[in-house]
């Protein structure tokens, strides 16, 4: 049977950003800029070039930004036009057009899981969404991140999740997948495991923020226990999900991963992302090497 093609994504951006505080304080961590643009308009553009026409941001206090950015500035348009700055005004005046979106809160910091329920009530019986957090990157080279993970439904149905290889080194940071390809691309999931010793990884590929859940998921995370720490999680729901024998694949990003959860890691993506900007890339290259003689 033809499945019912994904055009509803969730953002989970309710978090508190205290790895970027205090610039976290007063600004959501997802509108912090690259360049000339908040990450999550990056990202927002990533899922609407993969055909997702409506978005669910669930957000807690604090995140007006959020909506106030994907929403019209009528003055602001209108001192624009004035000043006949219509390239700017068409940039601005895009941004809310780009989807249809919604807002829901988060009512208290009860973990991932938590989060993407406070959104069930926008998604229709049977619908199968795209999931995602607000402060991955992702620069797909064979199209959006999470156009990948649709070929790989598409193919397969049932859960996908986004993973990258992210070497041996690396596996005790991250939630890395058990299981055996199926493609060249793709994975079957047998379990998670959260931040396995070197000698215990069952491979190197971890979770990154994408993915896709069908209702099936949806009705194994409502009935999903709170753990240790008093959160529902996403990844727990996983393995229970599973072991109710619904099917979890894994798509390896075609691509890179720029994570900005980290002041370091947002301040490389700053670099690399201006970098790519002809008309300033020369005078940044110039900047640094200068610094760079300095120091």
């Amino acid at each position: 049977m033809k499945k019912r093609p994904i055009t509803k994504a969730v953002f989970l951006v309710a978090g508190m950003g205290t790895r970027s505080l205090p610039a976290s304080k007063a600004m959501p961590k997802e509108m912090f800029p690259i360049v000339d643009k908040p990450i999550l308009q990056y990202i927002v553009e990533e899922f609407v070039d993969a055909g997702i026409k409506d978005i669910i941001f669930v957000t807690s206090n604090g995140k007006e930004a959020i909506e106030n950015h994907f929403d019209r500035n009528f003055e602001l348009e209108y001192r624009l036009e004035q000043s006949g700055k219509t390239e700017l005004l068409d940039k601005v005046k895009r941004i809310g057009k780009l989807a249809n979106f919604a807002y829901v809160r988060q009512d208290k910091p009860l973990g991932d899981g938590h989060a993407l329920l406070a959104a069930a009530p926008f998604i229709d019986k049977g619908e199968a969404v795209a999931v995602c957090y607000g402060d991955d990157l992702i620069e797909g080279a064979s199209g959006p991140a999470i156009g990948q993970l649709m070929e790989v439904y598409n193919e397969f149905g049932g859960c996908v999740t986004l993973v990258e290889d992210v070497g041996i080194d690396r596996v005790e940071r991250f939630g890395v997948i058990d299981g055996e390809p199926v493609s060249d691309v793709a994975w079957k999931v047998s379990k998670f495991v959260e931040k396995p010793a070197k000698a215990d990884a069952p491979s190197t590929y971890a979770h990154i923020g994408r993915e896709i859940l069908t209702a099936e998921y949806m009705d194994v995370l409502k009935n999903e226990p709170r753990d240790a720490s008093g959160e529902i999680r996403l990844a727990n729901a996983f393995d229970s999900y599973i072991k109710t024998g619904g099917s979890l694949h894994a798509r390896i990003l075609d691509g890179i991963w720029w994570d900005c959860g980290t002041n370091l890691a947002y301040a490389k993506t700053s670099m690399a992302y201006a970098l790519k900007h002809t008309d300033m890339k020369d005078d940044i290259l110039a900047y640094m090497k200068s610094l760079i003689e300095k120091s």
